[in-house]
C-alpha cells in the first residue's frame, strides 16, 4: 500500500486536513462498510439462533485475538471494553484499594484515568512531569513512590504533551503493580506490554475504530477481582448469584458490544500498513518545526504523535477558525493549547494547511 493509497481509504480526508485522532481517528471507508454489512448479516439471523450466537462469538474472538497481537499479549489476557476509562474503571476498582493507600500519577493525566483514581479511597499523589525533560520522568515519579503505595497509574504518551513516559523502567524499578492508559499509543507508537501489569486501549483514536470501542490487558486476571461483572465474567452461575468466573480475562469484558462496532473494529485493525509508525513519526517531527516556525510548540521532539502548541490568538477561538478552514484540531481545556494529532495517513499537504489557517 502506497501512502496516498492508504489516505484514499478515509473518505473525510477528501475534505478536512484531519489532526484529531488523539480523540477520534478517521473513519475509513472499508470500516464503515463492515458495519452495514454487519447490520444486513444481524437481519437476516434475526439476531437469534445458534448460529448467529456462535457468529457473534467467532468475531469477538477474533477481535480480541488481533488486538493482543498488536500489543504483544497473549489472546487470553484481553478484555473488550468500551473505552480506556472502562479499563481504568475495572482495575482501580478490582484491586481494592482503601483509605491509606497510595497511588502515584502524573501531573498530565486524561479525567478517564484521573476520576477512578479520586474514588478510590486512596490517596493520589501526583509528580509533576508535564512539559519537563522526559528524561527527569523516572525521578520525578520514583521520588513519590513510598511505603504506601500499592499503584503506579500513569499514560503511556500524556495526552497534553505527547511525552512518552518510561512505564517499563518504572516497573523494573519499583516492582509495583503499573496500570498504564494507552489512549494516545495503540496504532500510533509500537507498543508491547511488556511487564505491565494493566494496559487499557482505545479502539477509536489510533485504531480508526467506531466508539464506543476498547481493551484491557491484564497480565495476571487472577491477581485483579471482578469488581463490575456483566454476564461474560461467568462460566456457571448459581440461583443466588454465586458464579465461577471465567479462566481467564475474558471474565472482565464489560457488557455487550454491538456486533456492528466489533466488526467495524476488525476491519479497522486489518487496513493500516506495516510502515504506520514509522510515517507517523516522521510526519509528527515535520509538523513540529512547521508549526515551532510561528508558534510556540510544547515539549521535546521524538516523543508521541501529538503536537501541542500556543496559538497566535484564543485557543477555543482558534480551533473554531480552524474547522472553517477545514482543519480539524483540539483545544486542551485549561492549558492555553491547541493540539494537532499527526496519524500514518496525515500527508504534508495537511501541515501545509494548519499552519496556513493560523495565519489566516
Amino acid at each position: 500500500m502506497t501512502h496516498e493509497e492508504g489516505r484514499a481509504l478515509f473518505p473525510v480526508l477528501e475534505r478536512f486536513a484531519y489532526l484529531n485522532a488523539g480523540t477520534l481517528g478517521p473513519l475509513a471507508q472499508p470500516t464503515l462498510d463492515a458495519m452495514v454489512e454487519r447490520d444486513r448479516v444481524d437481519q437476516d439471523y434475526g439476531r437469534g439462533g445458534r448460529a448467529w450466537f456462535d457468529d457473534m462469538l467467532a468475531l469477538r474472538a477474533r477481535v480480541r485475538a488481533k488486538v493482543a497481537a498488536l500489543i504483544g499479549a497473549a489472546p487470553e489476557t484481553v478484555a473488550l471494553t468500551s473505552s480506556t476509562t472502562d479499563g481504568c474503571n475495572v482495575v482501580v476498582a478490582g484491586l481494592g484499594l482503601r483509605p491509606g493507600d497510595e497511588i502515584v500519577t502524573t501531573d498530565a493525566e486524561h479525567p478517564g484515568l484521573l476520576l477512578p483514581l479520586n474514588v478510590s479511597g486512596a490517596t493520589v499523589r501526583v509528580a509533576e512531569v508535564a512539559n519537563r525533560p522526559a528524561t527527569e520522568a523516572p525521578e520525578r515519579i520514583a521520588a513519590c513512590v513510598g511505603p504506601k503505595t500499592r499503584l503506579l497509574a500513569l499514560s503511556h504518551v500524556l495526552w497534553t504533551t505527547g511525552q512518552v513516559m518510561p512505564v517499563q523502567e518504572l516497573k523494573r524499578a519499583t516492582g509495583l503493580p503499573v496500570l498504564v492508559d494507552g489512549a494516545q499509543t495503540v496504532g500510533a507508537i509500537r507498543v508491547d506490554v511488556g511487564d505491565v501489569d494493566f494496559y487499557t486501549v482505545s479502539g477509536q483514536k489510533w485504531l480508526c475504530g467506531p466508539e464506543p470501542i476498547g481493551a484491557l490487558y491484564v497480565r495476571d486476571p487472577d491477581s485483579l477481582r471482578i469488581a463490575f461483572p456483566a454476564s461474560w465474567a461467568q462460566q456457571r452461575i448459581e440461583p443466588d448469584g454465586t458464579f465461577v468466573a471465567k479462566d481467564n480475562a475474558e471474565r472482565f469484558d464489560t457488557g455487550w458490544t454491538a456486533t456492528r462496532m466489533l466488526a467495524g473494529w476488525e476491519t479497522a485493525l486489518d487496513l493500516p500498513p506495516e510502515w504506520r509508525f514509522e510515517r507517523a513519526a516522521e510526519i509528527t517531527e515535520r509538523c513540529r518545526r512547521a508549526l515551532a516556525e510561528t508558534c510556540e510548540v510544547v515539549g521535546e521532539p521524538g516523543q508521541g504523535t501529538l503536537v501541542s502548541f500556543v496559538p497566535p490568538g484564543n485557543p477555543t477561538a482558534t480551533a473554531a477558525r480552524l474547522y472553517e478552514h477545514g482543519v480539524v484540531i483540539r483545544e486542551l481545556p485549561g492549558t492555553g493549547w491547541v493540539r494537532a494529532s499527526c496519524g500514518w495517513w496525515t500527508n504534508e499537504d495537511d501541515i501545509g494547511r494548519l499552519v496556513a489557517g493560523l495565519g489566516a
